[in-house]
């Protein structure tokens, strides 16, 4: 058993875990943070996609121990209160998901690309959107409204970036 420390969505979380519980395990059982889904425990579906320090990870792939320090955004972190983040929106908007399952991984893997490529000052195409993606699946909608929804949610967070400057 090790003892961690991170932040998670903003707040502090610290727990006794044994060296191999996978982030994933740490979020969902050991915080009952149960919108990161666990699809495949390979890497290859992205459903349980989190932010570590800013960036998307795969957390079903990452030792919890080894995230000492670290901040952890998952899906429930993304939102302000009540107002959706506006990559959840457009999803809903969109209607960028069928049954749900990847949905969270989706638009966290969305939300990176999004601030990746505005840090770039990249053009964030359909193609791009499509080729970002291919470390998520989805079994049920085809992509399509997935893309536009990441396209759409673009447009609004370049917006608000704008707009705080």
């Amino acid at each position: 058993m090790t003892q961690i420390s991170m932040t998670v969505n903003g707040k502090a979380a610290s727990a006794d875990v044994p060296d191999n519980t996978l982030l994933s395990d740490f979020l969902r059982e050991g915080l009952r943070l149960t919108g990161t889904h666990v699809g495949c425990d390979t890497s290859q579906c992205g459903a349980c996609v989190v932010h570590v320090d800013g960036r998307a990870v795969k957390s079903c792939t990452v030792l919890a121990v080894s995230l000492a320090g670290a901040e952890v955004t998952t899906i429930e972190g993304v939102a302000h209160g009540k107002d959706l983040h506006p990559m959840q929106a457009a999803f809903k908007e969109h209607h960028g998901l069928q049954c749900g399952f990847c949905t969270p991984g989706m638009i966290m893997s969305g939300i990176d690309m999004v601030n990746r490529y505005g840090a770039e000052g990249k053009t964030l195409d359909a193609a791009a959107i499509r080729h970002e993606l291919e470390g998520n699946i989805c079994r049920c909608t085809g992509y399509h409204n997935i893309v536009k929804a990441i396209e759409d949610a673009a447009g609004k967070m370049s917006g608000m970036a704008q707009a705080a400057e």
